[in-house]
């Protein structure tokens, strides 16, 4: 597969489809300005190379309780493996953790 970006189908494709991921195959087709085959070959191309990992809804914080998004800094006091794995079993255990990255700097997560 060439490079999804290369491709100006591909990129609208791609546009849509995260506006939309549940669209048809037809409403894909219809949106990019393409017939429904060349964009059926290319969305499977995509799924099966990786290019398109997963389809996933995105939920309305405040209608599901959840009033405030929050990214924190946080620093290890230790720096060695004992103490990261730790962090990282502590804080993939809090079910309000979405999302948790290594980072370079002043903080380390």
């Amino acid at each position: 597969m060439t490079d999804p970006l290369d491709d100006v189908l591909r990129r609208k494709i791609l546009v849509e489809l995260q506006r939309n991921g549940r669209l048809t195959n037809q409403e894909l087709a219809e949106r990019v300005g393409a017939s429904p085959s060349p964009v059926w070959r290319r969305v499977r191309d995509m799924e099966e190379s990786g290019v398109i990992r997963r389809y996933a809804a995105l939920l309305d914080p405040e209608a599901v309780g959840i009033g405030e998004c929050v990214f924190a800094q946080v620093t290890i006091e230790k720096h060695n493996r004992e103490m990261y794995q730790n962090f990282e079993r502590v804080v993939g255990s809090l079910p309000e953790v979405l999302e948790c990255y290594a980072l370079t700097g002043d903080a380390d997560f």
